[in-house]
């Protein structure tokens, strides 16, 4: 029993392929490598670059007793076929075994989002007595106001920042950079941050004056702040709120979108904005906003 040994190296260069050459974010690179490590512990001893459209076809028969989601099952064909891909791209594969393979069909589902008032009320309730507080509502003020990635907040360094002209610099998925705009009231709350706040969030280390790298948000050890804090903020506050919907940073993101859309933003805006490299990735929010009309007619409208 055991990963055939050169099935074993093909895992490791794909992992260098998919980071390095790919700009595969940390997250789907640790997934793809994941699933398919998986995929060559049930091949046992056999290897990888021995197998055709018929083997892949079995794992994924015998995964099926695992009940995943079906995005779940969606992704390990997507990395079966990038792994393939690759292999294919070395020449130690003829084709790819899994070039064929059909998607499970994906369960249409809008994105959750918070109304303005919600948004509000969840800001209010940060106390920012303390730095720490401080920071997590200039944080949460940003988030609404950009509409950025959690991880794209926690990877700023003050050489991202041009408060004067209200744009911060962020590094999307795969590496992809972009600019995006801060409304004057999330920019108050992030000057006031870094102004009083940022050396007293690490009260007694030497932070030091910080330089271009230096990380904008920091924990309370002076490193930079991690996506989970931010996301026990969150949890915090809406438990303390007892507001009725599951919060979570990306939930900001749909918000901000949404609410763009409902105004009359123009959708390639909104996609540059969000950073998405699909404009049929942003239509989603038109589906959302349509949703949110329905609700209102069908509440007001005596006919309804």
């Amino acid at each position: 029993m055991g990963i055939n040994s050169n099935s074993k190296r093909d895992l490791e260069d794909f992992k260098s392929y998919i980071t390095a050459e790919k700009n595969f974010s940390e997250h789907t690179a640790r997934a793809y490598c994941s699933d398919i490590l998986s995929f060559l512990v049930w091949m046992d001893n056999e290897s990888c670059e021995e197998v055709n459209f018929s083997k892949i076809r079995d794992y994924l028969h015998f995964i099926q007793k695992f009940n995943y989601k079906k995005t779940t099952v969606a992704r390990k064909i997507a990395s079966l076929r990038t792994f393939y891909k690759y292999l294919y791209r070395e020449r130690k594969v003829d084709s790819n075994p899994a070039m064929n393979l059909n998607n499970p069909k994906r369960p249409k589902s809008l994105p959750k989002f918070l109304t303005p008032d919600e948004v509000e009320q969840i800001l209010n309730n940060i106390k920012i007595e303390t730095p720490a507080g401080y920071r997590n509502r200039a944080i949460l003020e940003l988030l609404w106001a950009t509409g950025m990635r959690i991880s794209e907040l926690a990877g700023l360094n003050f050489g991202d920042l041009n408060l004067k002209e209200n744009e911060i610099r962020v590094f999307g998925k795969g590496s992809k950079e972009r600019i995006i705009l801060v409304s004057d009231r999330a920019k108050n709350f992030l000057e006031r941050y870094i102004d009083s706040a940022r050396a007293l969030v690490a009260k007694g280390y030497n932070i030091g004056v910080p330089d271009e790298t230096s990380p904008v948000f920091i924990n309370n050890t002076g490193y930079r702040l991690q996506p989970r804090t931010v996301r026990n903020v969150i949890n915090e506050v809406t438990e303390k709120i007892n507001l009725p919907k599951h919060v979570t940073p990306h939930v900001f993101r749909h918000s901000f979108a949404t609410h763009l859309i409902e105004n009359g933003a123009d959708l390639r805006v909104v996609q540059e904005l969000l950073g998405h490299a699909s404009i049929s990735n942003t239509q989603i929010y038109t589906h959302v906003s349509t949703q949110h009309l329905k609700e209102v007619y069908e509440e007001t409208h005596p006919r309804a």
